[in-house]
């Protein structure tokens, strides 16, 4: 029996419909999700949708093109063999089939199986290639070479044994995924199609699936990822075996229009489905505020060699140093007066607003929309030590503090895949399925007393081991920023001049002072706190602080991160 997602067009050419509106479909996200039956195998599905209709082709058309070649995305799957042991949580893996029998993908090839652990809700997809211009660009493979079979396993607890493919392509061609049986005759040669190399980029492998003595399999993406790319992520997994990956390649988007992505017009509906809800500790001192308020509220710029004449910014920020580098040259600062300087570290969370970000990813297969919220101050750490809590009095703490969530969205239907938090120098991706949703499908972000690292549960995060670490303290308060509710698009580059970056967003320079922090005072006075047998062991621990917790520094400008223009990791 196949587990079906019901996505159905008419044509493997591109559809043409009328509207422009934008619908937002049921959340399904729940306690008991719906059951999606697949042979003998009950998979939980959760998923976050917004369906999109547009005039002609493009985003969320269900087809995209990528120039000699329309690719869609399998809507049905048929499960070929599982594990119920081994992978993340020893749960095992499951093997599927797309299938191209379905309205909406017939004509199109398969271009390689998926795989995922069974701890995670099924959440398959599989891309699937159509010739546009019937110039060979998709051929049948001309034999398979035999990877891997689990017959000779007997510690492996299975449903019948599997048997792993890799198909060989006529010269020219590169495979983009493997085949997976459960019978020791080769599979059809109709099975898997491969790809004309010049369509192709490199691939990588990624997170691992499931494993047994002697494989790995894992999910894979291209090796070369950023809003420059084209490189395309299929759904298709590696193995790994006796230490050999299988060779195989990812799609490459040579349509350099990126017609696949969201119009401008398109762009806001998209982010008031998804925009998440962040919220704050009750004890959260250090709030946002929009940039605008900072400036407005006497945030200062200050040049090096002058730095006795501090220049007031304007409200947009015109009076920055535009392009350079982060070269010590320039930096921001809090008013000078002691009452107005308190008043901006605490931000005003009435005024915040967000800034978004929006840019391709994978080919532009995928949408990213990066939210970036701003902070005048990030408050001082606290160190969990054994039994103990350490606050420090300044240690940690900084002028300046942007932090971000990225949204990445399916190109092909506008499905929210998954979220990006980012947790001080780096950050952790999260599936849909695995979000805290509320009103519909806002996902809730959960953002760290004083530090602002983002999160995507409430409770204690520590970073560290062994009950040693900086504190991650996370709740749900009354405290909330709506970041679809006040937010400016600040940058869209493949959109050309449509989208006017403020000048704020190219000044290149730190967003806050380097102080000096006597971090030799700071150890004495929590030495002397402490008791005598502790100190010993929290001397050992105290000089192994990541430095940013050391340091009193404001960040750079979101525009030099390398997640600007590249992946978030």
């Amino acid at each position: 029996m196949k587990s079906t997602k019901a996505v159905k067009a008419s044509s493997p050419l591109l559809p043409t419909t009328t509207a422009t509106t934008i619908t937002t479909t049921t959340t399904m996200i729940s306690a008991n999700p719906p059951i999606l039956i697949a042979t003998a195998i009950a998979i939980e599905t959760a998923t976050v949708i917004v369906i999109v209709t547009m005039t002609g082709a493009g985003f969320a058309t269900r087809f995209l093109s990528l120039g000699d070649l329309i690719v869609s995305e399998a809507t049905d799957f048929e499960v070929v063999w599982r594990t119920r042991s081994g992978g993340p949580d020893n749960l095992g893996a499951t093997f599927f089939e797309p299938s191209t029998t379905d309205d909406t993908a017939q004509g199109y090839k398969v271009l390689g199986y998926h795989s995922q652990p069974n701890n995670k809700p099924f959440t398959g997809r599989s891309v699937l290639a159509f010739d546009r211009y019937l110039r060979g660009n998709v051929k049948a493979p001309v034999d398979y070479n035999y990877v891997w079979s689990s017959m000779y396993s007997s510690d492996i607890d299975q449903d019948g044994f599997g048997y792993i493919w890799w198909p060989k392509c006529l010269d020219g061609y590169k495979a983009l995924g493997l085949v997976v049986t459960n019978a020791t005759q080769k599979p059809s040669l109709d099975k898997i199609s491969c790809v004309k190399v010049e369509l192709t980029e490199q691939c990588e492998h990624f997170n691992w699936i499931w494993g047994a003595e002697g494989i790995n399999v894992y999910t894979t993406r291209p090796s070369t990822r950023g809003i420059q790319a084209m490189g395309v992520h299929l759904g298709s997994f590696v193995a790994q075996v006796g230490g050999v990956m299988s060779d195989i390649a990812c799609l490459k988007n040579t349509n350099s229009d990126l017609s696949s992505m969201p119009t401008l017009e398109q762009i806001e509906p998209i982010i008031k489905a998804y925009s998440p809800w962040v919220y704050f500790h009750p004890d959260e001192k250090y709030l946002p505020s929009s940039v605008e308020w900072f400036f407005e509220n006497g945030g200062l710029l200050y040049k090096r060699g002058d730095e006795g004449n501090p220049v007031p910014i304007m409200p947009d920020g015109s009076n920055l140093p535009q392009g350079g580098s982060d070269d010590g040259a320039y930096w921001l600062d809090l008013p000078a007066d002691s009452d107005a300087r308190d008043k901006v570290e605490r931000g005003d969370l009435a005024r915040a607003k967000v800034y978004v970000h929006v840019k391709p990813m994978f080919g532009a297969t995928f949408t990213d929309i990066v939210t970036w919220i701003y902070y005048p101050f990030n408050g001082p750490a606290t160190i969990k030590f054994k039994f103990l809590n350490i606050n420090f009095d300044h240690l940690g703490q900084h002028t300046g503090d942007w932090e971000h969530v990225t949204l990445r969205v399916n190109n092909f239907n506008g499905e929210l895949k998954s979220i990006y938090f980012s947790e001080h120098s780096g950050g952790t991706w999260v599936d849909a399925t695995d979000i805290e949703f509320q009103d519909r499908n806002k996902a809730a972000v959960y953002a760290s007393k004083h530090g602002h690292a983002f999160y995507s549960k409430p409770g204690l995060v520590l970073d560290g081991s062994d009950g040693i670490g900086l504190r991650n303290d996370c709740e749900k308060a009354d405290l909330y920023l709506d970041t679809g509710f006040s937010y400016t698009l600040v940058s869209a580059e493949y959109l050309g001049t449509a989208v006017v970056e403020p000048p704020w967003i190219n000044y290149s320079r730190k967003w806050g002072p380097r102080a000096a922090i006597y971090i030799q005072d700071e150890f004495e006075k929590i030495m002397k706190r402490l008791p005598k047998f502790l100190r010993g062991p929290f001397r050992n621990v105290f000089y192994k602080l990541p430095i940013k917790t050391l340091e009193e520094e404001g960040p750079t400008s979101i525009k030099t991160k390398s997640s600007w223009y590249g992946d978030e990791i």
